[in-house]
Order: structure tokens, then C-alpha cells, then sequence
């Protein structure tokens, strides 16, 4: 995304473009916002500026340095990529796109580019993209492997009612997501057909076991005795004593 810095002295014009947006700020903190046009700082449309430092002597005759911070309100595409879990604790890989704009910028500049000394185009684009796959993979987690696996459209839009608010809170308007992969295991693909079946993970995790012990025990010698007594006290349910 698009941000640039430049600093003025009071008294001197600047010009903002159409799909821009320019943010007053002064040791740390965005004060106030210049839509396109051009635009001369001065204390008389500088309003909340003004009544911060009006205490100091001389402020209204010498002029000071500021800077002003230009953020761009066009659309914007990024990539994500990255690995989280599903509620069985199934590995999800996930690669997709997502699209945002800068809504509010004074916001916006306080909370990213201030709050994390975070000033240029490559610097946000790493904080963003680590700030969605972190909420990202918080959502996925709320998930089972049934709901979002092998669904690209109806996650994208999970993803999207899930992390708008968070991006909101930025000052940011995340407009789209869309997922161009979803991917787990081969050992849990096998595992997604009881579990689709109505069959619980842990059911599916403790049938494989007894199958392994199975393979396992048909290879030793004896096999035909220690199966057959092992086998059924491992698949019994526990008895309950009265």
C-alpha cells in the first residue's frame, strides 16, 4: 500500500490528490485530516492542534515542523499464506487473497503507523499480512475440518464476518477475502470420510489405533493368539461397576 512522509513548515502549502488522503502529525499523534485539494497549514485550520499548543510562547509567529503523512484510499490486494488447525487439531494449510482500503486514515495513522512506528509501503504490508494470518488462524480454529475443508466460498466468507471488525478497529475496511486453497494431510483426508459420516475425531482417531495394534500384532509371532485376546478388550467400552 501507498503511504508517504513529508515534513512542512507552518505557513506552507501542500497538495492532496483525489484517491489520497493527508494526516496532520506531531510527536506521535495524528490530529488532523486534509481531503484533496490544496491546503495551507495554518493555526486557523489547524483548530485541535492549535488549542494543544497554544500554551507555548510564540507558537502563532514561529513556524514549526510537522509531518504530513499520506495515506492512499485506493483498493488494495494482498496475499496470505500460512498453516493453523481445525477443532480436531487437524493441520489446515491456506493460501488465498484479500482486499481492503484505508476508511478512516487519522485512525489508521495512530493505531498502525504510529502505535507501531511502522512508516513505510513494505514495513505495512508485512504488519498486515501478519495481522490477518494471526486473526486468521484464531478463526479457522473455531472450525471443524466437515465446515471449511474442500468449501472455499462459504470459509472466504466466514473469514470475512470473522476478521472485519478487527480490521475496522484499524481504521480499515476489509473489503473481500478469497481462499485458493485449503489442504490437510493425506492421513486426515482418510480420517474426513467417517468424520463426514458422523463419526467424532476421537472415535476415528481410536479405530486407527486399534487397527495399528491389528497390523502390528499380525506380524509377530503368535499372532493368531495375541490378536485374538488383545483385540477385543482394546475395541470393549469400559464396564461400569455397580
Amino acid at each position: 500500500m501507498e503511504v508517504s512522509i513529508r515534513r512542512n513548515s507552518l505557513g506552507r502549502y501542500f497538495i492532496v490528490k483525489e484517491y489520497e488522503a493527508a494526516v496532520f502529525f506531531r510527536d506521535g499523534k495524528a490530529y488532523d485530516v486534509f481531503r484533496s485539494g490544496r491546503h495551507v497549514l495554518t493555526t486557523m485550520n489547524l483548530p485541535l492542534l492549535t488549542r494543544i499548543l497554544s500554551r507555548i510562547a510564540g507558537f502563532d509567529k514561529v513556524p514549526f515542523r510537522a509531518t504530513i503523512i499520506f495515506v492512499s484510499l485506493k483498493q488494495f490486494m494482498s496475499k496470505f499464506e500460512g498453516q493453523g488447525q481445525t477443532t480436531e487439531l487437524a493441520p489446515l494449510k491456506f493460501f488465498g487473497s484479500f482486499w481492503f482500503r484505508i476508511e478512516d486514515p487519522n485512525l489508521f495513522v495512530n493505531e498502525v503507523v504510529g502505535g507501531k512506528n511502522t512508516y513505510t509501503t513494505d514495513s505495512l504490508q508485512e504488519f498486515l499480512r501478519g495481522y490477518f494470518n494471526e486473526r486468521l488462524i484464531d478463526t479457522l480454529s473455531q472450525y471443524s475440518l466437515a465446515q471449511v475443508y474442500g468449501k472455499l466460498d462459504e470459509t472466504s466468507f466466514l473469514a470475512k464476518n470473522a476478521l472485519y471488525d478487527s480490521f475496522k478497529r484499524l481504521g480499515i475496511e476489509l473489503i473481500d477475502i478469497k481462499f485458493e486453497g485449503l489442504d490437510i494431510t493425506p492421513e486426515w483426508r482418510d480420517r474426513l470420510f467417517y468424520i463426514r459420516q458422523g463419526a467424532a475425531a476421537t472415535e476415528v482417531l481410536r479405530m486407527e489405533t486399534v487397527k495399528k495394534v491389528a497390523e502390528s500384532l499380525g506380524q509377530s509371532q503368535g499372532a493368531g493368539v495375541g490378536a485374538g485376546l488383545l483385540l477385543p478388550a482394546m475395541i470393549q467400552q469400559p464396564v461400569q461397576q455397580v
